[in-house]
């Protein structure tokens, strides 16, 4: 076999070993190894079988991943994100936002969708946010008579919004895998962002308004009692405390007032004292949010030293040349370049999760980018909502799991899949408007930072 078809080997042993169910870093860091001392064999500077050249490479791997400014923000939104969720604020939010929007049409799918949103945006922990969503909004809207469908996926959809809204941590390990600014990665996700977020909205209204079975409006008994200066007031105690420190965190970064692992650490303290303020700062919640914080930071850590390993040794048999030259050969336009690669990202995301498409198979498609006069920023916001959907397709649906987890013993996968189709449409949709108008993604970082 020539070396590129043991490249090709290997990426297929790869994909078929985490089908299997096997962790994901480690897979990454046992094949690079492996295949790579295969690769690096030199038995004329080999004195023992530890002078191999792939263990020089795993060290060198591994201390560029640490050594690396971008990713130090990674831990610091993590624990911005696990000391807001630990405070109990979402459910303070969750119910001040239902009441406000409690004329609208499927007012509490709103609510549970604004604050999967905030919440979301604050976090970026897509497990984290359905399955506290779960537990929160899912048995309200139940209890309130909502279509059991219609309100799965709304958790399940809005729980995802985080992998799109900044300060996402993908867009960091995207940003960190492109080579690119991730504040201007962050300017061109808002609007893109924010997009999806207001098509899902127009959805569950016009549903809801079209079919008001689906979600029943609350009962005028239950909201009559509450006065506008309570709704204000229960608004500046929960809403906007969150909305202004997650806004000082990005004004920060997009502004050039701080670097994002400067921003994310003003955000981690900011987390604390809202979390202080609402007298839910315990040592036991605290000891837990750092123990998933360093926890989360490992994996993150251990993906991109794997991942950068086995690239590297996918890249010396020449994998991503003979690939690269198999798609070149295609003679495809820019257009048919996108379509091509989202696709296949879209079917990556069945078996996969977002951190190794982003680490492992995104990687293939940069060096073609230019070839094709296709900007880095403009396809990870196309690949960031494409991601949206790695949760939300079945079989493997990881956010349908999440919210399985954690709901009543009645409801069904099938009843959480049927919520979320109509979803997955929004995403596309979103899609198809984001490559009809670039803008939405380029007009923000012209903006701010010029061409």
């Amino acid at each position: 076999m020539t070396d590129p078809q043991i490249a090709i080997m290997m990426l297929t042993i790869f994909i078929f070993t985490i089908l299997l169910g096997f962790p994901i870093c480690f897979t990454l860091i046992a094949m690079g190894v492996g295949f790579g001392y295969y690769a690096y064999w030199d038995p004329e500077r080999m004195n023992t079988i530890f002078d191999n050249r792939v263990f020089d490479l795993l060290v060198n791997q591994t201390f560029s991943v640490m050594a690396n400014d971008v990713l130090t923000a990674v831990p610091l939104f993590l624990f911005m994100g696990y000391i807001v969720e630990r405070a109990n604020i979402v459910d303070r939010l969750f119910f001040s936002l239902q009441i406000a929007a409690r004329n609208v049409p499927g007012s509490m799918a709103v609510a549970a969708l604004a604050t999967c949103a905030l919440f979301a945006t604050a976090t970026g922990i897509i497990g984290a946010v359905v399955t506290l969503m779960g537990l929160l909004a899912f048995p309200a809207m139940l209890k309130a008579r909502y279509d059991t469908s219609f309100a799965a996926g709304v958790i399940c959809a809005g729980g995802c919004l985080g992998i799109l809204i900044p300060p996402s941590i993908m867009l960091i390990v995207y940003a960190a895998t492109a080579g690119i600014s991730v504040v201007k990665l962050y300017a061109g996700a808002i609007l893109p962002g924010f997009l999806l977020a207001g098509l899902y909205m127009i959805y569950v209204v016009g549903r809801a308004w079209l079919n008001p079975k689906l979600a029943p409006k609350p009962p005028e008994e239950e909201t009559k009692d509450f006065t506008r200066m309570q709704i204000v007031w229960m608004m500046l105690t929960s809403f906007f405390p969150l909305a202004v420190l997650i806004l000082s965190v990005l004004g920060a970064i997009l502004f050039g007032l701080a670097t994002p692992s400067e921003a994310a650490a003003v955000g981690a303290l900011g987390g604390l004292v809202l979390a202080a303020a609402y007298r839910a700062l315990t040592w036991q919640r605290l000891k837990e949010a750092v123990y998933l914080t360093v926890r989360t930071s490992a994996m993150v850590c251990w993906l991109f030293v794997g991942s950068w390993t086995f690239s590297s040794v996918f890249s010396y048999l020449g994998g991503h040349s003979l690939i690269e030259a198999f798609v070149l050969g295609l003679e495809l336009s820019p257009i048919m370049f996108l379509i091509l690669a989202q696709v296949i990202i879209f079917v990556l995301g069945w078996p996969l999760e977002w951190s190794e498409i982003i680490i492992i198979f995104v990687p293939i498609f940069l060096p073609m980018l230019p070839h094709f006069g296709i900007d880095p920023l403009f396809f990870g916001i196309l690949v960031a909502l494409n991601l949206q959907t790695s949760f939300l397709t079945p079989p493997m649906a990881m956010a349908a799991y999440y919210l399985k987890g954690v709901a009543p013993p009645h409801i069904q996968l099938i009843d959480i899949f049927k919520g979320i189709m109509p979803f997955l449409a929004m995403v596309f949709i979103a899609m198809i408007l984001l490559y009809t108008f670039p803008d939405i993604a380029h007009g923000l970082p012209r903006y701010l930072y010029g061409n």
